[in-house]
């Protein structure tokens, strides 16, 4: 079993969540640059061995695909073109950044450093592949 990877791609920043090799747990790694994520992808990819590409997917409070599908949708396309044998899964995201907001206050991170917005991308990140592999869980 691969680890998956999961962006929560932003429109200027992209958070990258990782599992650990049993899939148990999912944490943030980075976050880089929306004008960025290709080339790093290309870079870290060729080191990785990846089962998936779980992507935060937004969506409005009607189910429907929110505004900022316009600029995930074009990297999804050349994603599957760079990468053909690594499966894509679109994952709903709706409120990560809230709570990732909220898990950095309980976890008693200091006020200026909740304001740096690459973190909260990571931990979004986190959050997302976390519920993702919890909802693969209970499926089984």
């Amino acid at each position: 079993m691969g680890r998956l990877l999961c962006l929560d791609y932003g429109k200027k920043r992209v958070g990258i969540a990782m599992t650990d090799p049993l899939r148990i747990i999912a944490r943030g790694v980075e976050t880089v640059p929306a004008h960025d994520i290709r080339e790093h992808l290309v870079k870290l990819l060729g080191a990785l061995e990846l089962d998936a590409l779980v992507v935060g997917y937004p969506k409005t409070m009607r189910n429907e695909p929110s505004e900022a599908v316009r600029y995930i949708d074009p990297f999804l396309k050349w994603f599957r073109k760079q990468f053909p044998d690594i499966p894509v899964i679109r994952y709903d995201e709706r409120f990560t950044s809230k709570m990732a907001e909220r898990s950095l206050i309980e976890a008693g991170i200091p006020k200026m450093a909740r304001r740096d917005k690459s973190l909260v991308d990571q931990v979004s990140a986190a959050l997302i592949l976390q519920s993702f592999i919890d909802a693969e869980k209970n499926r089984k």
